[in-house]
């Protein structure tokens, strides 16, 4: 389940793409798809583990080239390892909502993207969050939880003031809204409820067959109640 668009980003054959905050890797993944040079980076150690296991078993399997460069680390978001304009892609999904210094993590990402390089930040969407918010404590104030809940106009003010252009924005994952207030209803680790459980079984059948009414109904619903905001930006060329 993406929820960057990489024909908007822009993702190359050759391209070096980092997806920052990688989580299990989706990102990532569809990145060395495309023949990009990637690496994933994330604080959390079973997670990096994790997707390194995942590259190793897509060479296996000849999903990937056995040339493809494909590389997991551990970091830290404030301060990355790698040198200035080090990408040609970046991607940071999910994260900024989670870090207090996000504008310090912000001017990572802007140093480690070369000029004229795109980048694609994306971060739950204000309306839906702050649902979650209002139906459950036990959604954000959790260790490593939401921090704060972001407007556009803020998100993308923070992001052009370390020196990043906005080209364009969308609203993604509008069927996943319905499925977290119910969770915030019921309780986030309430995984026994029948109707999260029903739920779960549907995203899981729309995220394995893309079936055409989900992806038709999503889309329109995406404008009104996309549970993420996608922000697509660029780093001047100068």
């Amino acid at each position: 389940m993406l929820t960057a668009r990489y024909d908007v980003l822009g993702v190359h054959p050759g391209d070096a793409v980092l997806d920052l905050g990688c989580g299990f890797g989706r990102h990532a993944f569809e990145a060395a798809r495309r023949g990009a040079r990637v690496v994933a980076l994330d604080a959390g150690r079973d997670e990096v583990l994790a997707v390194r296991a995942t590259f190793a078993a897509m060479r296996d399997a000849g999903e990937l080239p056995a040339s493809t460069f494909a590389a997991a680390v551990q970091g830290d978001a404030l301060a990355l390892p790698f040198a200035d304009g080090a990408f040609d892609r970046v991607i940071c999904s999910e994260v900024l909502e989670h870090i207090p210094n996000d504008v310090g993590a912000m001017a990572e990402l802007a140093r480690v993207l070369r000029p004229g390089g795109t980048m694609a930040v994306t971060v739950p969407r204000r309306g839906p969050e702050r649902i979650n918010w209002a139906l459950s404590t036990e959604y954000h104030e959790v260790p490593g939880g939401h921090i704060r809940i972001y407007s556009r106009r803020v998100l993308e003010e923070r992001l052009t003031s370390v020196g990043l252009r906005v080209r364009s924005h969308h609203y993604a994952h509008a069927l996943h809204s319905p499925y977290w207030w119910l969770k915030c209803l019921v309780g986030t680790t309430n995984d026994t409820n029948f109707m999260v459980r029903q739920y779960h079984r549907l995203l899981v059948w729309d995220i394995m067959k893309h079936p055409a009414l989900t992806t038709r109904l999503e889309a329109s619903l995406n404008p009104l109640v996309g549970k993420s905001l996608v922000v697509y930006l660029e780093k001047s060329a100068a």
